[in-house]
């Protein structure tokens, strides 16, 4: 019997308010399904949405920011609870918030108070959450910075951020995430400025910390070789629109949306090099958000792009179990089978 999924978003639409502009649009119709044990990485470019649609699940999106449309569910002990409609500071998404959703940021030294410990900074966290007293948290701190593989976790709690290395800056937000065991990870692009050695063991720490705790998880980035290595179900997404979602690896074996086939077509292989490939860059660049277009955003950068692309937003595109796409291309080849 599957799990019950922990949030399930659906059709939410974001957009940014500006006093000498119109709306801005920066998420358009999102569903996702958060499931316990299961990881979904949120793949695409710089701007396209990721970390806008990861945030609006804590609500820290920007104070001119607007979830327009749509529900993001949390399954939460007193029964379902709809996160869009509670308010940034409620007492309610409070309680949500860092107890059963926490959050990875991307960069730990932005993140990180550079005046507080880093064992005040979690100490923090589960005397609020957890109800404990100082010597209870601090012992709870050192055990969780223990866990994530912190050396000498004691001495640690006492540093501050600027005394630690890249790596263990990050395994310090990772613990403070996982202080009070939440049900639901979200982990924006964690892995990024980190080198290759130490991101293996960051995603090592997470797969083994989610085994652990049977938690869901978020993935954010821009790396398919991660999302390869951690990920169980993958959403593409592009300029706001999931345009291709399914299980990795049916999405790794064979991308339909010409989006996710030029993502693929740009990841750098070993086997190019004997043969002298060359990488295939995806042409032209990402539309402002600004200048979104009335149909598909991907038209512009399409080499299938034809008559309804321009004018027309695809619709999803059943493929399989559990993968759909939104594309008019292959919105005409299903037709073409059923007749």
């Amino acid at each position: 019997m599957a799990a019950s999924p922990i949030v399930t978003i659906t059709d939410m639409s974001i957009s940014f308010t500006s006093p000498d502009e119109a709306d801005i649009e920066a998420v358009r119709q999102v569903d996702l399904t958060l499931t316990p044990g299961k990881t979904l990485a949120l793949v695409g470019e710089s701007g396209c949405g990721k970390s806008v649609t990861a945030r609006a699940v804590l609500r820290l999106l920007d104070r001119n920011a607007d979830i327009r449309t749509g529900k993001i569910l949390f399954d939460g002990a007193g029964g379902a609870v709809d996160i869009a409609r509670l308010k940034p500071d409620s007492e309610a998404m409070r309680a949500i918030r860092g107890a059963q959703i926490s959050m990875i940021f991307q960069e730990p030294m932005s993140s990180l108070s550079p005046v507080h410990t880093i064992g005040d900074q979690i100490d923090e966290i589960i005397i609020l959450h957890e109800r404990l007293n100082p010597k209870q948290a601090r012992q709870r701190t050192i055990e969780v910075l223990d866990q994530v593989g912190v050396p000498g976790a004691k001495d640690r709690a006492n540093a501050y951020p600027f005394e630690l290395s890249g790596g263990l800056r990050q395994r310090a937000m990772i613990a403070m995430a996982l202080a009070c065991t939440p049900r639901l990870l979200i982990a924006d692009e964690p892995t990024t400025a980190l080198d290759v050695t130490t991101q293996a063991q960051i995603l090592d720490l997470l797969r083994q910390l989610q085994d652990d705790y049977g938690m869901a998880m978020l993935f954010i980035t821009h790396d398919l070789g991660v999302v390869a290595e951690i990920a169980d179900e993958i959403a593409v997404m592009y300029l706001g629109d999931v345009v291709e979602q399914g299980d990795v690896h049916d999405v790794f074996r064979q991308p339909r949306h010409p989006y996710t086939q030029a993502l693929m077509n740009s990841v750098p292989r070993l086997s190019r090099k004997a043969d002298r490939v060359r990488l295939s860059p995806i042409k032209g660049n990402v539309p402002s958000p600004r200048d979104r277009p009335q149909g598909c955003a991907f038209t512009s950068r399409c080499p299938y792009a034809f008559e309804p692309c321009a004018g027309i937003a695809p619709a999803r595109t059943v493929l399989g179990p559990d993968h759909i796409a939104r594309c008019h291309l292959l919105e005409q080849v299903q037709t073409k089978e059923l007749a």
